[in-house]
């Protein structure tokens, strides 16, 4: 079962890949999305999928408060729908 991390404050040039490519260091990544508006521009916050939830928090552990893109981005643990 893969555990779904949030990823706030993303710059809005970050891409999918680069997402993907921070976390790739913390486990196997599932898939990395970036939430567009309806013009497919950023709206600055997207989910990964880690494999373990071992992955999952050493990624929001190592990630959280670092930079990417420019941006300072926060990981957390995503919230049940």
């Amino acid at each position: 079962m893969s555990i779904r991390v949030y990823v706030g404050s993303l710059s809005r040039s970050t891409t999918e890949d680069e997402l993907r490519e921070a976390f790739t260091t913390y486990g196997e990544v599932v898939r990395a999305t970036i939430i567009t508006d309806r013009d497919a521009r950023s709206k600055g916050f997207g989910f990964v999928e880690m494999s373990t939830e071992e992955g999952a928090l050493a990624a929001i552990g190592g990630l959280n408060g670092t930079e990417l893109g420019g941006n300072t981005i926060r990981v957390e643990k995503a919230r049940a729908r």
